[in-house]
């Protein structure tokens, strides 16, 4: 039996749920999980000299809850609904795949926390330029809301920080493409990497 753990990270409303949750449809016995999930209460965010709340700083997420999390699946992934829909792609490259449990995580800070990154097999950062991420991101509605300048003082400052002092370079993705070709690019990749896992099985068996 054979675990994957695959990371999809990079700038917020870079489309990393829409893809997890499309992987997830296709790819065999998948699961997902949401960094968003692992946020500490308002109350327990700093708040910096400008009134601005800092959510996007590590400091502002239960990190060892969220790898806890993810190794209480690694551990028991059989019995914790993983394989709750069959894949949708049933062509041979997914066959002799059964044996194989796939976690996709998403997040925007995957790659800047050393114990997360011990876990990865696979991990990919979307980016996207800075005027279609403010863009998009003044058309969601956040609880907090964002506050004037929040953006342009806090968020797009700290995603550019993390981003440049990732320890690994990660697949960079450019979040301006289509959810189709997002979705070809990764989903394809992590074919490949099944195929290494069966290829590698066959030569232990054989």
């Amino acid at each position: 039996m054979k675990i994957l753990v695959i990371g999809l990270g990079g700038v917020t409303n870079g489309g990393k749920t829409t893809l997890a949750e499309k992987l997830k449809k296709l790819l065999p016995n998948c699961d997902t999980l949401c960094q968003d999930d692992f946020f500490k209460p308002e109350s327990e965010v700093e708040t910096d000299e400008r009134g601005f709340k800092l959510y996007d700083v590590l400091d502002a997420l239960y990190m060892d809850e969220m790898v806890k999390t993810i190794h209480n699946w690694m551990k028991s992934h059989t019995s914790s609904g993983v394989a709750t829909e069959e894949p949708m792609d049933t062509c041979n490259s997914l066959k002799m795949t059964e044996d194989v449990y796939i976690l996709v995580v998403e997040g925007f800070l995957l790659y800047n926390y050393e114990p997360l990154n011990e876990l990865w097999n696979r991990r990919y950062f979307l980016t996207l330029p800075y005027e279609e991420c403010k863009r998009r991101r003044s058309t969601r509605v956040y609880q907090p809301a964002d506050t004037p300048g929040y953006f342009d003082g806090h968020v797009w400052p700290m995603y550019l920080k993390y981003k440049n002092e990732m320890e690994e370079s990660a697949s960079n993705i450019d979040g301006t493409k289509s959810q189709e070709e997002l979705l070809s690019y990764v989903y394809n990749d992590i074919i490949q990497e099944l195929k290494k896992l069966r290829e590698g099985n066959q030569q232990v068996t054989a």
